[in-house]
């Protein structure tokens, strides 16, 4: 699967066309995908968010200025609770990428790395910064390992990759 086959299923829901209508000023400004290797396509959830820079008269909703299509739930619409109201969310550029491309850049830079575990859950976030298009994520490994990996979109070439245990984890929560 790639993103674009994802916008194509939400641009044909009839819901995403009624927000659409009602909001024509909204972009869309982040993404988050969960690939679970363990339960398969059943464990998949893909959620497109949108922000909608001026509220049209028709909302009386006061203060949702984003919302979230859940795409594993029929293209289900849920408002999002916007925590950091100064900074507006960047518009993510066209772009596209192939989940298993994505994976198969994550394996081999596991393989550089000597690291053996096996991957359980892919946890990505998809945003823009200064125009360009990354991939923020979290890998859960077998062992309690954890990976945390940023994505260049436009280059395919991840930028950072940092190795943790959920322990670390625990630790600064204390």
């Amino acid at each position: 699967m790639n993103l674009k086959f994802y916008l194509e299923k939400l641009h044909s829901s009839q819901e995403y066309k009624n927000f659409i209508k009602e909001n024509s000023n909204a972009y869309l400004c982040s993404g988050f995908f969960i690939i679970d290797k363990e339960k398969g396509l059943e464990g998949d959830q893909q959620h497109l968010d949108f922000y909608m820079p001026t509220r049209l008269p028709k909302d009386t909703r006061s203060g949702e200025r984003m919302v979230s299509f859940c795409l594993s739930d029929a293209c289900q619409k849920k408002p999002v609770d916007v925590v950091d109201k100064e900074n507006v969310p960047e518009k993510i550029p066209e772009c596209d990428f192939d989940f298993e491309e994505i994976e198969k850049i994550i394996i081999e830079k596991m393989q550089e790395q000597g690291i053996k575990n096996k991957i359980q859950k892919i946890l990505l976030s998809l945003q823009s910064k200064d125009g360009k298009c990354f991939l923020i994520g979290t890998i859960f490994l077998s062992s309690l390992g954890m990976l945390k990996v940023n994505i260049n979109i436009s280059e395919m070439k991840i930028t950072n990759f940092e190795k943790k245990s959920i322990f670390d984890m625990v630790r600064r929560v204390k």
